[in-house]
């Protein structure tokens, strides 16, 4: 506790930037994985090859991913860009086939009404496809943002500063403080992005809440 108390603008420092090189790859995912996830799902026999395809890229070695990342972007192996594409990229990979499956899952009722109420393709699928997929589309977004948490740590192995820090440093140093101290942050860190995603979905499905029941109805 000592430990932590004397180096807490270090540990704040590492975790904030760990935020945001977990974070920001969730917005530009999702942004990607939205529109290649409603393709794929309307056209189901090419769909299945373009959701392999993109699940292929989770494959990848994380550590070989962000060395070889420079060499496509032009950028320094310190740069966190090279980071923040690589998580981006594994975050398409996992929730392309969310995506998807959250649009398969708009009862077909719910399109045709809404085709007849005179919807285009477009504000149908903002306006009542997504809104309605978004129970699913949360659920994958919550296990790329505690899977991002994680796998942002190795970038401490090529000099990208974040809570991987705490970790590496403590292993050199056989110290068990910064070590626990690291672990115990990324776990509060995905924590807090899995709650925040869940309170998100909660305020953009209110039709899923459950509705008090009226005291007369319960005492009938």
């Amino acid at each position: 506790m000592s430990w932590l108390l004397s180096h807490l603008d270090q540990v704040a420092h590492l975790a904030a930037r760990h935020a945001v090189l977990a974070g920001v790859p969730l917005l530009l995912g999702l942004a990607i994985a939205i529109p290649v996830g409603w393709w794929a799902q309307r056209r189901p026999r090419w769909g299945a090859v373009l959701i392999a395809g993109t699940g292929l890229l989770y494959t990848i070695p994380s550590l070989a991913l962000f060395i070889v990342m420079p060499l496509f972007l032009s950028t320094k192996v310190l740069d966190p860009v090279n980071v923040v594409v690589a998580m981006t990229v594994y975050t398409v990979a996992l929730l392309v086939r969310t995506v998807a499956d959250g649009l398969a899952s708009v009862p077909e009722h719910v399109r045709q009404a809404a085709t007849a109420m005179g919807f285009g393709a477009f504000d149908r699928l903002i306006r009542v496809e997504l809104p309605v997929a978004v129970p699913v589309i949360a659920a994958g977004l919550r296990v790329a943002a505690v899977s991002n948490v994680s796998i942002v740590s190795v970038a401490s192995l090529i000099g990208v500063a974040q809570l991987g820090d705490l970790l590496t440093d403590g292993y050199n140093r056989a110290f068990n403080a910064p070590l626990l101290t690291g672990i115990a942050a990324c776990m509060l860190l995905a924590l807090a992005y899995d709650g925040l995603i869940q309170l998100v979905g909660k305020l953009l499905t209110p039709w899923r809440r459950p509705s008090a029941t009226p005291a007369g109805s319960a005492a009938r």
